[in-house]
């Protein structure tokens, strides 16, 4: 129901030609893509950084985390019509274990999701990762973020 009512209101938003800026800098502060930064040219980008996540309740795994991503279907949600388009991405990363079972052991970070332009720089994040690690399950997690860009 609500996505009936809204729809007819942010549609022309959507599906604008919403353009990405040459260049983009991001802080990132909280998980996605990790605690660190990432530099975007165009529709590709790389980071690196500290990633956590919580496969059991009040259990935290740590890992150093270094990776590419792919962003495509720009659209204009901002609330401050900034011209900086939300869009969606598809990334994948390595990670390095740093502690519990997953300590000293590379793993495959495989994630998809959409990057929310909020209000000038500041930005959500909500996709979902897989995780693959040899030796351990495969892991299906959620990855909420939040980031401050800078564009040039």
């Amino acid at each position: 129901m609500l996505f009936l009512i809204l729809f007819p209101l942010t549609s022309d938003r959507i599906f604008s030609e919403a353009k990405f800026s040459k260049e983009e800098i991001s802080f990132n502060g909280f998980r996605n893509p990790s605690i660190g930064l990432e530099y975007r040219k165009g529709q590709y980008s790389i980071h690196g950084g500290y990633y956590v996540t919580n496969f059991e309740s009040n259990i935290t795994t740590r890992f150093y985390k270094f990776g590419t991503s792919y962003w495509f279907l720009p659209s204009d949600l901002s609330f401050d019509k900034s011209g900086n388009p939300s869009a969606f991405y598809l990334g994948v990363s390595y990670g390095n274990g740093i502690n519990l079972e997953y300590e000293n052991k590379s793993a495959l970070m495989l994630e998809s999701g959409y990057k929310w332009f909020i209000w000038k720089g500041l930005n959500f994040r909500l996709g979902v990762i897989g995780l693959y690690a040899q030796g351990e399950s495969a892991k299906l997690n959620p990855t909420p973020g939040i980031s401050y860009s800078i564009f040039f």
